[in-house]
């Protein structure tokens, strides 16, 4: 069953959206596609999943609710938490606490050298994620979603999908040699980004990476930003505080053609983005 395709108008243009956000409520977006070899694995093939990264991480919980279905420990490495931080009841990390996830914190001068070592001396029963799902076995996941845009049959020929490892955007090209792929990035730099992705693969013609306005900090709450994401609310469809303006202001401002948006999912870490708007003063809408 393909994730459905949604027509929507934002500053008067008319964009498509590919729907990956309606596939789970926390297994969604690109994380599923990122996870999908690792979904087809027998659950007795591993009994352990390991990762690491920030607490805002989509992925993060993806591989909860991945590991919760299949019986999989899942331990979550990370720099060292505020209270305020461990103790919220909403966002991205409450979810992946309450599916399960064992969360682990390392001192920070130590945080690099111990994740380096995460692979040394893994048994055949425990599996290592990289921060925000990049692994080369997510090109199967990416291929399948590429045959979903070619059967749905739709008259565009450009692709949007914002960056953090760039795995998804680079994937997705390399599948789609007959598209234009847009990216940028939304941790780090272009320079940093080409080098996520060169790690993988070299990077095809046909990818297009869209140098943002100005730097942003990753999950740092921003005006324009939360601006974007209500015009886009209003539009019909929900998108992600963290990823999703970034990309959707750079198509807005250096493209024009009609471009199908491959939702990246996300939304359940509105909650507690949208708190530390309120808490900026930037979130005037008492209702929500």
């Amino acid at each position: 069953m393909y994730s459905p395709i949604s027509e929507i108008d934002v500053d008067g243009r008319r964009f498509y959206v590919k729907r990956d956000d309606l596939i789970d409520p926390f297994l969604a977006g690109n994380k599923y596609r990122k996870l999908y070899t690792l979904l087809q694995t027998p659950s007795n093939k591993f009994d352990t999943i390991i990762s690491y990264g920030g607490t805002q991480s989509n992925a993060m919980l993806a591989i909860a609710a991945m590991c919760k279905d299949k019986s999989w420990k899942f331990v979550y490495y990370t720099k060292p938490l505020s209270e305020t931080l461990k103790n919220e009841d909403c966002g991205n990390f409450y979810h992946a606490k309450n599916l399960g996830m064992h969360h682990v914190e390392i001192e920070l001068e130590c945080y690099r050298d111990f994740i380096t070592s995460l692979r040394f001396n893994l048994d055949e029963k425990t599996f290592i994620i990289d921060q925000g799902g990049a692994l080369e076995e997510a090109r199967l996941g990416l291929e399948v979603l590429a045959q979903e845009i070619r059967a749905q049959n739709l008259h565009v020929k450009s692709l949007a999908t914002p960056s953090g490892t760039g795995t998804t955007a680079l994937y997705l090209a390399l599948s789609l040699p007959e598209y234009r792929v847009y990216t940028t990035p939304c941790i780090g730099d272009v320079s940093y980004l080409r080098e996520q992705m060169q790690a993988l693969s070299k990077i095809p013609e046909n990818l297009v990476i869209l140098e943002p306005q100005k730097k942003y900090h990753f999950a740092k709450p921003y005006k324009e930003f939360l601006e974007i994401q209500q015009k886009l609310l209003a539009s019909g469809v929900e998108f992600d505080l963290i990823y999703a303006p970034g990309m959707w202001r750079a198509i807005l401002d250096q493209t024009d053609e009609e471009i199908l948006y491959i939702h990246s999912g996300g939304v359940s870490g509105n909650e507690s983005m949208i708190h530390r708007y309120k808490q900026k003063g930037l979130f005037k809408n008492p209702a929500i």
